[in-house]
């Protein structure tokens, strides 16, 4: 097990995402772990993430110096960098000058963390400070032409500190570099893998609900349906899955999951109709955060009606993954940013009456997607594109209302049908639409007109944190407008969303 410390790094995701990708597993902390609480947790090894941060700040984030004195390799990232050095007794001041972008690493000496790579290869750099002074023992293992420091090394106590982040894919050795920390440094075996997720996991659900009965919120989407398995496996007729028709839904979605969860899960299942206390409790909200919390709540209080029915319901079992608990709250305490809530995560009650089983909390999709094949799940519920929460509530910008859902439904149907027989749907991590609340003038007929524009948004990720705007054909992009502003009552624009992730978001909302 490696253990990442959190200093506040937007990228601590993709850290334990390329911890994972070695087979190691790793566990997220904040900076206030205590050197006992790590000794507990035993980790092979430990990374210092990046941060926002200055060390030299008033109320920078910290960690007890004593985590150097426990015989276990450490590696610092940029801000975890700088936190070791002025640990250990060196120096680090501001550049003046932020470097963010490609820089030419020369390694030193390729041994340690450079094992078997290039001399010279490009890295990802994102800072404002650098080292001044090394602490006794340090010897500087690489450099840019801008930093001298890019990366220091104590080889006897096997701390390692690097300026570059090689967790992001702009660093070309990064992802080796990783490798021989985890394997070589840190003596970590590929022991961690699917198949060993699902099977203590299923034995951990079975210890912790006993002879209790759990619901499950079922959507249809891979993540909740792969929580569905895997608790199925657990405990059997135990689980209750119910269905909420939310009333933002797709066109025609309610009917055709209940057709396909019934073929392909052989599990309880209840189907509730709350469309309209949804939309009354939306009505007139603008605000995207109060779309989320009222969603959340108000999907906790069906649960809570239905839960009254099942005898024996303790747990209500969620599909929330690991993206959604970093850019809902500060993760395990630690300082980074919170950029949205969401569904699973931001909206519930705080006196709940049934305790909380997230066992896919610390996954990733692709990794849900390849527990979901370990499960036998069938491709159609496995490869579904992402469909958030909330639903069409966050792809209507502005108020909610019943015209306004069904423009959308009618535009988001046409726009996947173009995709699937285009053959995209499956290159893509998700292609959608979302309703803009403004309308512009056009001509139809010889007429003028004053409708809603709509925005598409097509991207292309592996994991959700970051995404790039999906380079679709112009022919395409042409033929799927022309049918919305020709089939579509209400729509007379429609514009195609380049934005990647960083800075945008993939939703709007």
């Amino acid at each position: 097990m490696i253990l990442i410390i959190d200093f506040g790094s937007q990228y601590n995701q993709l850290i334990a995402r390329r911890v994972r990708e070695h087979h190691v597993y790793c566990q997220i902390e904040p900076p206030n772990i205590t050197p006992a609480a790590i000794k507990v947790l035993n980790p092979e090894g430990i990374i210092l993430s990046g941060g926002p941060a200055s060390i030299y700040e008033k109320n920078s984030p910290k960690s007890d110096s004593g985590i150097f004195d426990l015989a276990i390799p450490v590696l610092g990232i940029c801000y975890g960098m700088h936190f070791m050095m002025a640990a250990l007794g060196g120096a680090v001041h501001s550049t003046g000058k932020r470097e963010y972008g490609f820089a030419e690493l020369i390694v030193k000496k390729q041994d340690g963390l450079f094992k078997g790579l290039n001399k010279k290869s490009i890295c990802w750099m994102s800072h404002g400070d650098s080292i001044d002074k090394l602490p006794a023992g340090f010897k500087i293992a690489a450099s840019t032409a801008n930093t001298k420091v890019a990366a220091a090394v104590h080889a006897k106590k096997k701390l390692y500190a690097v300026q570059y982040h090689p967790e992001v894919a702009h660093t070309q050795i990064g992802k080796k570099m990783l490798r021989n920390f985890l394997y070589d440094v840190c003596g970590c075996k590929r022991s961690w893998t699917m198949k060993s997720f699902a099977r203590d996991s299923i034995e951990d659900i079975r210890q912790t609900v006993g002879d209790k009965k759990v619901i499950l919120g079922l959507s249809g989407g891979v993540d909740s349906s792969v929580t569905a398995m895997l608790i199925h496996n657990s405990i059997g007729k135990k689980l209750t899955c119910i269905f909420v028709d939310n009333g933002l839904l797709r066109k025609n979605e309610a009917q055709k999951l209940k057709v396909t969860l019934k073929r392909h899960l052989n599990i309880n299942i209840r189907f509730v109709n709350a469309r309209a206390q949804f939309l009354k409790a939306l009505a007139g909200v603008i605000d995207p955060e109060k779309k989320r919390k009222i969603i959340g709540r108000i999907f906790m209080q069906v649960f809570e009606t239905e839960a009254r029915k099942i005898k024996g319901a303790q747990f209500l079992a969620q599909g929330t993954l690991y993206p959604d608990v970093i850019e809902s709250v500060s993760a395990f305490g630690g300082p980074t940013s919170v950029i949205k809530s969401h569904h699973n995560v931001g909206g519930l009650p705080k006196k709940m009456k049934l305790k909380l089983i997230e066992p896919l909390k610390y996954l990733f999709k692709d990794e849900v997607r390849l527990l979901g094949k370990e499960l036998g799940q069938p491709p159609e519920l496995i490869w579904r594109q992402p469909f958030p929460g909330p639903g069409l509530a966050i792809r209507i910008i502005g108020e909610i209302t019943s015209r306004r859902l069904t423009i959308l439904r009618n535009v988001d149907d046409l726009l996947l049908e173009e995709i699937k027989n285009a053959g995209y749907y499956n290159k893509l991590w998700q292609s959608f639409a979302v309703l803009l609340p403004l309308k512009t003038v056009g001509v139809m007929g010889d007429q003028r007109t004053y409708e809603y524009s709509v925005a598409l948004r097509a991207v292309t990720s592996k994991d959700a944190m970051t995404a790039d705007w999906a380079k679709l054909p112009h022919t395409l992009l042409g033929r799927i407008s022309n049918r919305i502003i020709n089939e579509v009552k209400g729509v007379n624009r429609v514009v195609y969303d380049i934005s990647s992730k960083p800075p945008s978001t993939i939703e709007w909302e």
